[in-house]
């Protein structure tokens, strides 16, 4: 096994890669902003959406979610029929972080109330947010080639959220729709009352 010594000038020379273009560029796509919003919806050739065939991984992502009311989750759902529905059945697993303002209860947990198993519900990708007037959620979710007609869509997601007892907590959230026919339509929305504030960038992964 040979081991490699980068001098400051070798860590210099080893981030000048020109070949590390293999990563992809952020394409911006949409942005929808929450304003008192029951939903907020990307379909594919809606409002210059683009949510097909010309990227196979998206990025959406979530800057300052403010739940209307307190101690709800904010959740996603996706649509094979250009929004009309947004039932498709989910496999996923949900385990976070969270530690408390006052320097007590750190945790690292598996949350059993928060996966899916072959559900149609809206997935949580945030839970236990609260709505005073500091309080918000931010963060992205991934999702990978959904135009396929031959696989399942699977989807990754991150949150960092202020939740209604002043916890920090750090949400990780993956699974898959169970299907086989392609995604063109997402939808958020809170498990109770509207998205009082926020914004989502949808972005394609060229």
């Amino acid at each position: 096994m040979s081991i490699v010594k980068l001098n400051n000038q070798g860590v210099k020379n080893a981030t000048a890669f020109g070949s590390i273009t293999g990563l992809g560029s952020m394409i911006f796509i949409k942005k929808l902003t929450a304003s008192a919003s029951a939903t907020l919806s990307f379909v594919d050739g809606s409002d210059g959406v683009v949510l097909d065939d010309t990227y196979k991984e998206y990025v959406f992502t979530f800057k300052n979610i403010h739940p209307a009311t307190d101690n709800v989750h904010f959740t996603f759902n996706m649509s094979i029929d250009g929004g009309s529905n947004y039932n498709v059945t989910k496999t996923t697993t949900f385990f976070r972080a969270f530690h408390r303002e006052s320097g007590s209860d750190p945790t690292l947990t598996y949350d059993v109330n928060r996966d899916l198993a072959q559900s149609t519900d809206f997935q949580p990708l945030a839970s236990y947010l609260g709505n005073d007037n500091d309080q918000c959620s931010g963060g992205s979710m991934t999702l990978y080639n959904p135009s396929s007609t031959t696989f399942v869509k699977h989807f990754t997601s991150t949150t960092s959220d202020y939740n209604y007892v002043d916890y920090a907590q750090n949400c990780f959230i993956a699974g898959y729709g169970n299907t086989t026919s392609a995604v063109d339509g997402i939808r958020f929305q809170m498990s109770s009352g509207n998205i009082d504030a926020g914004d989502i960038c949808l972005y394609g992964i060229a």
